[in-house]
């Protein structure tokens, strides 16, 4: 920190670094506790959601994760009022120890085997919880790292809070990466089975250094002014969002830079890592490692992108960022494509799978409720396989009553006809058909046991997916480890641009009496709500579709509008005074 800071223009004061690493250390802890969940969503959906089918555990799972999101911007107004009427460092003493212990408590959850429906019930609840504490962090952090920032530094500093989410994200893998690692004896199996519980009974240890450390700061210089000078207001709430001249700012915010902001971040750092995992069958470990490094190549990026924004302004390092991201998601994805799983890329383009059937017959593959099997139409029965198998796919409209195909390559495959096949020849039917297509795996010999006779081993069958080059998964010794890497570098420099100056945007834009407040709502409806919900929506949009590149439109089109918005009516605010 200390060669960072002392290339900046003036000396930096000890109660300075204090300030930084304190503010700065509390919110890793927090990001690091809120986005466990999100690296672990495939285990917690084994774990907590094992009524449902597997597409729609996988994205109910997303939408658990996603609950934490969705209460942001109530704790954004409720410890945003605090954090105006009491203090800064008062509000975000309090929110640092509700995230920790909500989630120290998560690792102390029953299963679902266990415990049954209250099981995900819990989990949502203290989802929640660290949803509303992380709603009332950021606005603190940020405006009290920035109050006591020279003005020339203000993007500098306040990029170390926004760092923080990286790193947050960077610690959370480092410690599941280490966890489930064969060297400390507990190994893929056991990880899934009861070693994901570590890495959240760790967050009590991190809430107490993270506690200590916030107790040893003052309150803000400009907030112990505007208390001396009686200027603080008496209902910060009404005053942000019920004056037109703080709402428009709340507004311009909003659509000109928190929402391609919010949809950068989630894309290009969450999102990805389903994409790996589901969609290019990378297994867990080797996903989190690749991301991992990439995070820590970075994020460095956020100080110097902070520290540019303090020479050029904030609005043109921001949106350049937008217009990166919307040029350039979708080519980015397709190579890493090419390099995390170049046969399932190879096969895409010699091979592809099409699907034929009235559009009409076809449903969504997202059952919330966990009732529907999907084989009531011929079209739902090829999708059914084809999501769970996470298959690249096109669709091609067929007239009414056409009975659904599948073309793979030169094969072509007609699905049953539930009107004519009912009850166990239905089964049958459906079994024989996903033999067909995606083959069967090999099972091994069971001896006698008490009610139940010996069963023969029986070999793999290869289906059609497979014959013509479709991996079950991705193959380690195949993986471009470096393109791969430099592809979510490039992801993540992304993030740093649009992420790292928007703290110091915020806090220069509204006044010091209602700062916590006006910024804390817009960031966390953007970043709760089009960011947080960003992995379930575009994962949904892909089982829906069938194209794994599909699910890009949703941060392409939000990030091409912040531009549009944000070039016409964001002012800059580089050169603002910050304490009146």
């Amino acid at each position: 920190m200390a060669t960072i800071f002392d290339n900046a223009p003036g000396p930096v004061t000890h109660n300075e670094r204090l300030v930084i690493t304190a503010s700065s250390l509390g919110t890793v802890f927090e990001w690091y506790d809120f986005y466990l969940y999100g690296l672990l969503t495939t285990i917690i959906a084994a774990q907590f959601l094992t009524g449902l089918n597997p597409t729609t555990a996988y994205i109910m799972a997303l939408l658990v994760f996603a609950a934490g999101f969705i209460v942001r911007p109530f704790g954004a107004l409720v410890f945003g009022r605090i954090g105006d009427m009491v203090g800064r460092r008062y509000t975000f003493i309090i929110t640092l120890a509700v995230m920790g212990v909500s989630t120290f408590l998560v690792g102390c959850l029953p299963t679902y085997k266990t415990a049954g429906v209250l099981a995900p019930t819990l989990l949502v609840v203290l989802r929640m919880v660290q949803g509303l504490a992380l709603g009332g962090e950021y606005g603190g952090a940020a405006s009290y790292v920035a109050e006591h920032a020279p003005a020339n530094k203000r993007g500098l500093y306040t990029s170390w809070i926004q760092i923080t989410a990286t790193a947050g994200l960077a610690m959370a893998l480092l410690i599941v990466i280490t966890v489930r690692s064969p060297l400390t004896g507990v190994g893929e199996d056991a990880f899934k089975a009861w070693g994901w519980r570590i890495p959240y009974l760790l967050s009590g240890l991190f809430l107490v250094v993270g506690l200590w450390l916030r107790l040893k700061l003052h309150e803000s210089p400009v907030f112990q002014k505007m208390k001396a000078e009686g200027t603080g207001s008496k209902a910060p709430l009404t005053e942000a969002f019920g004056q037109w001249a703080n709402l428009r700012f709340v507004i311009i915010a909003f659509f000109g830079a928190i929402a391609g902001q919010a949809v950068i971040f989630y894309c290009c750092q969450l999102y990805v890592m389903t994409f790996l995992e589901k969609m290019l069958k990378l297994e867990g470990l080797t996903a989190n490692m690749l991301l991992a490094a990439a995070l820590v190549l970075a994020s460095p990026f956020y100080l110097v992108f902070g520290a540019l924004s303090d020479r050029v302004g904030r609005k043109p390092v921001i949106l350049a960022g937008c217009a990166l991201a919307s040029l350039t998601l979708f080519p980015a994805f397709e190579y890493l494509t090419v390099a995390a799983n170049p046969a399932l890329a190879h096969a895409q383009a010699t091979a592809p799978v099409t699907v034929t059937a009235d559009p009409d017959e076809c449903h969504s593959q997202f059952d919330p409720v966990g009732g529907k099997t999907y084989d009531t139409t011929s079209c739902d029965i090829i999708k059914a396989i084809l999501a769970k198998s996470g298959i690249n796919y096109r669709n091609v409209a067929a007239p009414a009553g056409t009975i659904a195909s599948i073309t793979i390559g030169q094969s072509h495959f007609v699905a049953p006809d539930p009107a004519k096949v009912k009850g166990d020849a239905k089964k049958a039917a459906i079994a024989a058909f996903t033999t067909s297509v995606v083959g069967k795996a090999a099972t091994p010999a069971k001896p006698a046991e008490a009610g139940k006779p010996a069963t023969e081993a029986k070999p793999a069958v290869a289906g059609a997916l497979a014959a013509v080059g479709y991996p079950a998964k991705a193959d380690p010794a195949q993986i471009n480890v470096p393109l791969v890497i430099a592809i979510l570098f490039y992801l993540v420099l992304l993030v740093t641009m649009v992420y790292g100056p928007i703290a110091a945007l915020l806090v220069e834009l509204f006044p010091s009496r209602i700062r916590y407040s006006a910024m804390s709502l817009p960031y966390h409806i953007g970043n709760g709500w089009l960011g947080g919900l960003l992995p379930a929506i575009s994962f949904a949009m892909v089982a829906a579709n069938g194209n794994i590149f599909y699910g890009l439109w949703y941060p392409v089109v939000v990030a091409a509008g912040t531009l549009v918005i944000g070039v016409i009516f964001l002012p800059e605010t580089s050169r603002r005074a910050i304490d009146g």
